[in-house]
């Protein structure tokens, strides 16, 4: 039943050009078979619990109970990294430019609450400088950071299309500068350029194939492979070569962190970071992890 639906929305889209409600149907179900899959993730694996969040509120304020010095991020889950792009992140540049020329400044603190999970989306918005973490809480406690957003990222882009709740929350790590782009501005954009749908579709198509490669990693790998690719996948966004192969991950992260990322219980996560210390696949340098054999780190990721 499920095929003969996909068969008549394929049959719908070739027959016409594409629309906004295409790819806002196109969406939803993509949002759905995500949101299903890592809320499953969620209830059925022992992850960090949320002691230090406080419970969710109709409120933008802090919802961190604990701050550490620097960059040091509360409790990040999840193997998505930033890898996981927004779908107008794929735009191309002159459409991407042009969509966000009358977007709107926002400005958060460290640790101010951008949106809740469940709330209406009116918008979308571009990160311009700092950093923000999106995250998931079961109704147990246990917490799951889906991403990890910086300069030039674009969040809350699914709700604008598809006209449903936001399936996330959204907080800012560090004070962020923001432009946001409201449902109303992106409808009379795609309005001037129909060539935007298409380009949608594309990325839409990439982002799901990548979400099925992130679920199965999450699905079949052993817990230090894990670790391994949250740590790859910290290096490669926030990496830094600092010489003789070794990659410094410019971003303060504690082993609450780490498992909160991987979706493993915390006393997992710091028995293997000790045991790789001890065999020299890692070092941590100030509080900053460091990759010191990436090349082996990469064989414990592999499936």
């Amino acid at each position: 039943m499920q095929a003969d639906q996909q068969c008549r929305d394929r049959q719908r889209l070739v027959a016409r050009p594409l629309a906004l409600s295409d790819v806002a149907l196109l969406t939803a179900r993509f949002d759905a078979i995500f949101l299903s899959r890592v809320r499953g993730r969620i209830s059925a694996e022992p992850m960090t619990r949320r002691g230090e969040f406080a419970p969710p509120e109709k409120s933008k304020k802090s919802v961190l109970r604990e701050r550490r010095p620097g960059l040091s991020l509360p409790a990040l889950g999840s193997s998505a990294g930033r890898s996981n792009q927004s779908l107008l992140s794929g735009l191309p540049e002159h459409l991407l430019g042009r969509l966000f020329e009358a977007a709107k400044l926002v400005r958060l603190r460290a640790d101010e609450l951008l949106f809740l999970a469940g709330e209406e989306g009116d918008g979308c918005y571009r990160v311009e400088d700092g950093l923000l973490k999106v995250t998931m809480v079961s109704r147990f406690g246990s917490e799951r950071i889906l991403a990890l957003l910086g300069p030039g990222d674009i969040v809350g882009e699914l709700s604008m299309i598809d006209g449903l709740p936001r399936s996330a929350s959204v907080v800012a790590v560090q004070s962020t500068r923001l432009n946001f782009l409201s449902r109303a501005a992106f409808e009379h954009f795609a309005k001037q350029q129909p060539e935007i749908y298409k380009s949608l579709v594309t990325v839409l198509a990439a982002r799901l194939r990548e979400t099925d490669g992130t679920i199965a990693a999450g699905s079949f790998l052993p817990l230090r492979g894990r670790v391994a690719c949250t740590l790859l996948e910290l290096a490669e966004d926030f990496g830094q070569d600092v010489g003789s192969g070794r990659i410094l991950i410019h971003q303060k992260i504690g082993q609450s962190d780490l498992a909160a990322m991987a979706g493993i219980a915390r006393e997992n996560v710091s028995r293997i970071l000790n045991d790789w210390q001890r065999r020299k696949l890692i070092s941590r340098l100030s509080g900053y992890y460091c990759l010191e054999d990436k090349a082996r780190l990469q064989s414990e990721a592999e499936l």
